[in-house]
């Protein structure tokens, strides 16, 4: 009664509430790590954009396909995420007395909000620059092209995250979503082997036509074209984006009432019995349960095998069969890396392990058991097969050494990782209407994965050093690795629980507690916070893909050059060059980690000078 008898806002004040509740939500985001994040990303896109600026200036031809690359970071900015984020939720409006279309179109003024649309509006100045070259009429559509590409650039990421809330509630969807996923960034990887192959086909005219079929190329012929074309393209596109708009509130209407009937359907038919054991297997039974029923675990596990077939099925567009033999392993590194936070993604039950005497070693080790049983045998097939099938004789010492070693060593450190750099979530039953939303912080999963993806592989050193010596000493090196990893990161892992159980609950449940006197990277000078946030997103590339992987290539004579600058260069540039990468990224890490120890050595300096003060 009370929700009829209130009036309704109007349509201009409810949008510009959205607006500043989007502006205060930011604004008291921006602190420690979070603030860094930001300026650097913005940093980086005010450069991409003016670049885009450029590209229209010096290289028009090629501004269709780089303004495609802005459109695809809406596309596939949200599957990249989990889910996009969302920090105005359509759950929080659902008793406005307003009707859906409204309260859509709210939130789309609400996502307007922030910095990457302003960034993207300004590459998006590179349409007048370019219609320059066709008089004034050209700037006036390139402007008009400008704003309406960059709404329908954000009603399609809108479309798509309300696409994922809604209809991503089975087993099914899950996995076709993670394989999306982990086909998207396969291709944003290696998606130029396939672009290389055709290259030597008269495919630049098919490309210049899809580029320009593509929203964010609707600008690009408007202003080549005549007058009514240009109009009625503009007109078009205007009708595009009310459609979206509608769309989005059909699909924001029916995700708010799923949401409110528990999402997905109550499960029919008497729940199978736990097995009659205790320890380490009941948990793992209860684990194997959360891998076949957790939205999230399944779309991730999905993530990590698509990627690593995907990955080597692109070069072989290009004759690179080398990659084939180590989709196993390279579907174990991204499986431990999308399994980092696994204690974090269970939210708060962990008090049940906590009251029970003595279940913390137990259940950290039920937790390494069901990892191995549900990324083990997949990846031992995809190992075995993929080298069959290559017919690249010369690996199987290598993936018979690095398989062990590998799967051991994610074994031992998910676990070890989830217990100690924990990222609360929020609890599974109180997830909102996105179902691939665990309500984490993003930037400190991501970083997760990444300092896993790092050590995962380190733990498969041993092996390959021995490997090189002699071949089976490498793979018994490489079994010893696996189980020693396994077994003595699992009883670090429980040990911390035991004595730090109460700590981890408390963090899942109330958050990071403040800490005012600890100097964090947000301290340092702006420059030096936009370096240490570069040297970790990018030091990775010189170490890695220009420095390690070329190096083995060339102790075993691998004659496929592929993208690595060093095998492009003359034979006696070669190894300089790859000495200078893997120094480069050496040093890149050591000035991220390094330059924040130095405030944190300084900050204490100063802290017991003052005591003794």
């Amino acid at each position: 009664m009370a929700h009829s008898l209130t009036p309704a806002p109007a349509p201009a004040d409810l949008a510009r509430y959205m607006i500043r509740m989007r502006l205060s939500l930011m604004r008291n985001s921006l602190r420690g790590d979070n603030a860094t994040n930001l300026y650097f990303g913005v940093a980086v896109g005010l450069i991409l954009a003016l670049g885009t600026i450029a590209v229209a200036v010096l290289w028009p031809a090629y501004l269709p396909l780089t303004l495609a690359v802005w459109f695809s970071g809406w596309l596939f900015g949200p599957i990249f995420i989990g889910g996009g984020s969302e920090a105005l939720r359509p759950e929080y409006f659902t008793m406005l007395p307003a009707p859906p279309r409204r309260i859509a179109a709210a939130l789309l003024a609400g996502a307007f909000a922030g910095p990457a649309p302003a960034v993207n509006l300004i590459a998006l100045l590179s349409l007048p620059v370019y219609g320059w070259r066709f008089g004034p009429a050209g700037v006036l559509i390139g402007l008009v092209a400008a704003v309406t590409t960059l709404v329908t650039m954000v009603m399609v990421s809108r479309v798509v995250v309300a696409f994922i809330g809604l209809f991503v509630r089975s087993r099914a969807t899950a996995t076709a979503f993670g394989v999306v996923t982990g086909t998207a960034i396969a291709l944003c990887s290696n998606g130029w082997a396939p672009v290389a192959a055709l290259g030597g086909t008269d495919t630049s005219a098919w490309f210049e036509v899809l580029f320009r079929v593509l929203p964010s190329g609707w600008g690009v012929a408007a202003i080549e074209g005549p007058w009514p074309l240009a109009l009625a393209i503009l007109a078009a596109n205007a009708g595009v984006i009310v459609l979206l708009l509608v769309v989005w509130s059909s699909l924001l209407s029916r995700r708010v009432a799923s949401a409110a009937r528990g999402g997905v359907p109550a499960r029919r038919g008497a729940p199978r019995p736990f097995p009659r054991a205790g320890g380490a297997r009941i948990t793992a039974a209860k684990e194997l349960r959360a891998w076949w029923r957790d939205l999230v675990r399944i779309q991730l596990l999905a993530v990590a095998f698509s990627f690593a077939i995907v990955t080597p099925v692109l070069l072989l567009a290009i004759g690179v069969w080398v990659m084939v033999p180590f989709a196993g392993l390279i579907a174990i590194v991204m499986a431990a890396a999308s399994s980092a936070n696994l204690y974090g993604s269970d939210g708060t039950a962990l008090w049940l392990t906590l009251m029970t005497p003595g279940a913390e070693r137990s259940d950290v080790r039920g937790r390494q058991l069901a990892w191995l049983l549900v990324v083990g045998p997949a990846a031992a097939v995809l190992t075995l097969g993929g080298t069959l099938v290559s017919g690249q004789d010369w690996a199987w010492p290598w993936v018979l050494g690095l398989f062990p070693a590998l799967l051991g060593g994610g074994a031992g450190i998910v676990v070890l990782l989830a217990v100690t750099s924990l990222v609360p979530g929020t609890d599974p039953h109180k997830r909102g209407g996105n179902p691939l939303s665990t309500g984490a912080d993003e930037t400190a999963e991501t970083s997760l994965a990444w300092l896993v993806l790092i050590a995962v592989p380190s733990t498969a050193l041993p092996a390959a050093g021995a490997i090189l010596l002699d071949t089976w000493a490498g793979v018994v090196t490489g079994v010893l690795t696996g189980l020693l990893s396994a077994w003595g990161l699992g009883a670090i892992a429980g040990r911390r629980l035991e004595k730090h159980g109460i700590e981890l609950l408390n963090l899942m449940k109330h958050g990071p507690a403040p800490v005012s006197d600890k100097p964090t990277t947000a301290d340092l000078p702006l420059v030096h916070r936009i370096g240490v946030t570069f040297c970790y997103t990018l030091a990775w590339l010189p170490l890695f893909p220009q420095g390690l992987v070329p190096m083995v290539m060339k102790i075993f004579g691998i004659g496929d050059r592929v993208w690595f600058l060093a095998l492009h260069l003359p034979p006696v540039w070669q190894w300089p060059t790859i000495i200078f990468m893997i120094a480069l990224g050496l040093l890149m890490y050591g000035y991220a980690i390094l330059i924040p120890m130095r405030l944190s050595s300084s900050s204490s300096i100063e802290a017991g000078g003052t005591g003794r003060a």
